[in-house]
Order: structure tokens, then C-alpha cells, then sequence
């Protein structure tokens, strides 16, 4: 994996989807109530496959799975009551369909929230998150290009390349 890391930014290039999955375990270890991740990128660019690193180093019971026919998964810590929130927003027509389903009520200081396709509901999202683009170089490659909005998020950016 390779990093290339700036104030509030960093691009890494994982080569396969275990790597994608191992920074996701990486970074879901530094995972806390109130954290909001915001997954972007194509169709099969790897967004389920980081989220899966994501949720079994935050420590979740459950394997994730893709949720884009049943809106928002959740999944239990093995140590408690805390939740994982894992949202597709990729069949919403924007934040007012957001809003009908209740997702900003996920916003809790409790919950681990990472959601695909956030471009579709930027109105509602928190303001302090951090973004994640992920473009697909062919073959198994990724470019993760992760963007901190605000001071946990930079903390959890700087969690990546400091172990």
C-alpha cells in the first residue's frame, strides 16, 4: 500500500481487495460513537469491500454485506451496545428521501455511521466526516483518496499512517 499524505488528505493505492479490506481493519480499529465515514466511487469500485475491513476492525459481530435494496445494515460490537451503520444512499433521489427514512437520526454521538454514495445526500450530512473516494486503476488496484472535514476526522486520517 502506498501513502501519499497531505495536512488534511491522503491518497493510498491498494493493489488487491484484501489490502482495500486491511486498511479498512486499519482505520476501523481507530473507529468511535459519533464517526462518520463517507464512501464514494463507481459501481464495484470497492466501497462494501473497505466497509467490511472497516466494520471487523471496529469489532463487529456480523460479517457486512451490501446494502443497496435494504437501505441501511447495522451491525453490533462485540464488546457492547454500540452500532455500525452501513448505508447505501445509492436508490435516494436526494436528502428529501433521506429525511422520509429517518437517517439522520443515525447522527448519534453512540453510532459508527459509513455511508456509500453520500453525494446524493450532502444537505444532512454532519459536518464533521471523513470522505472517501475510491477510483478504480483496473485490474485490482484503488486509489483511496480520504479527505478530513473537521478535527476527529483529521485524527482518524492521521490514524492510518501512524499504526
Amino acid at each position: 500500500m502506498d501513502v501519499n499524505v497531505e495536512h488534511s488528505d491522503a491518497v493510498l493505492v491498494t493493489n488487491t481487495p484484501s489490502e482495500t479490506e486491511h486498511l479498512g481493519e486499519l482505520l476501523g480499529a481507530h473507529l468511535r460513537g459519533g464517526d462518520v465515514l463517507c464512501l464514494s466511487g463507481t459501481l464495484g469500485a470497492g466501497k462494501t469491500c473497505l466497509v467490511r475491513g472497516l466494520a471487523r476492525g471496529w469489532g463487529a459481530i456480523e460479517h457486512p454485506t451490501s446494502p443497496t435494496f435494504t437501505l441501511i445494515n447495522e451491525y453490533r460490537h462485540s464488546k457492547g451496545s454500540q452500532r455500525f451503520y452501513h448505508v447505501d444512499c445509492y436508490r435516494l433521489s436526494g436528502a428529501a428521501d433521506a429525511w422520509t427514512t429517518g437517517l439522520e437520526e443515525l447522527f448519534d454521538p453512540a453510532n459508527v455511521v459509513t455511508i456509500e454514495w453520500p453525494e446524493r445526500i450532502l444537505e444532512i450530512l454532519p459536518a464533521e466526516h471523513l470522505w472517501v473516494d475510491i477510483r478504480d486503476l483496473g485490474d485490482t488496484s484503488r486509489e483511496l483518496t480520504l479527505a478530513a472535514s473537521g478535527h476527529r476526522a483529521l485524527d482518524l486520517l492521521r490514524s492510518i499512517w501512524q499504526g
